[in-house]
């Protein structure tokens, strides 16, 4: 069990650690250019907080559990990057739905299975 929640782990840390560093620099254009639909969704300040706390998650993730130090605060940055995922999948949804897009259903799904991992995670770490 122990390895299948470093698998989930190193994971998330490494889709949030790029989806945190591309947010937190990219322009909104550049972010929409490279299918990143979530930041027209959202104002820009609120699209870079979003990253830098996935970014800060992607810590949290790692290491407390490989220092041994506080490790109930990998299962707690699960859980907020849990409500993120939540997050995007509302925004995604609404995007289908109301713009009338269907592609961001696959989107829906991609945070539907990240959301699974999260949770995981978080159940398996706290």
């Amino acid at each position: 069990m122990n390895i299948a929640l470093w698998v989930g782990q190193v994971l998330l840390a490494a889709i949030f650690a790029l989806s945190g560093a591309l947010k937190s620099t990219m322009s909104r254009q550049r972010m929409l250019e490279t299918g990143q639909t979530g930041a027209a969704a959202y104002p820009l300040p609120v699209v870079r907080f979003t990253a830098i706390c996935e970014l800060f998650a992607v810590v949290g993730l790692i290491l407390p559990v490989l220092l041994g130090v506080a490790p109930v605060l990998t299962g707690w940055a699960a859980v907020g990057l849990a409500v993120v995922m939540v997050g995007a999948m509302a925004m995604h949804g609404r995007l289908a739905v109301v713009r009338r897009k269907p592609a961001e259903w696959r989107n829906v799904g991609v945070n539907g299975l990240i959301l699974a991992v999260c949770v995981f995670v978080a159940v398996g770490r706290l």
